[in-house]
């Protein structure tokens, strides 16, 4: 009889543990459907390609390579027009 009852209240201790790790994989398995949900929401922020990040560097990179002609235009046009300056104040007699 005694066996019995040491049986039975190995299957109660038993059936509280399965009860408490079932518990445990449900708290896992809510983290895990959060942690998916956050991740495709990064998949899109990153790969969308009107808004993502990669657009957003794409038309960084447009802005900077016409800012950087644009910049170069002007340097050498007043490198060119203060080259001119010079030379007319040095050679006047040849600006006829």
């Amino acid at each position: 009889m005694e066996d019995r009852y040491e049986l039975k209240e190995a299957f109660i201790r038993l059936e509280s543990q399965i009860q408490r790790m079932m518990d445990g994989i449900d708290v896992v398995k809510v983290d895990l459907e959060a942690m998916a949900q956050d991740i495709s929401k990064i998949k899109e922020a990153v790969y969308n390609p009107d808004e993502g990040i990669y657009a957003r560097i794409r038309s960084l990179e447009a802005w900077k390579s016409t800012s950087t002609r644009i910049t170069w235009i002007m340097f050498t046009s007043i490198v060119g027009l203060a080259s001119l300056g010079l030379w007319q104040l040095l050679f006047p007699q040849l600006n006829a």
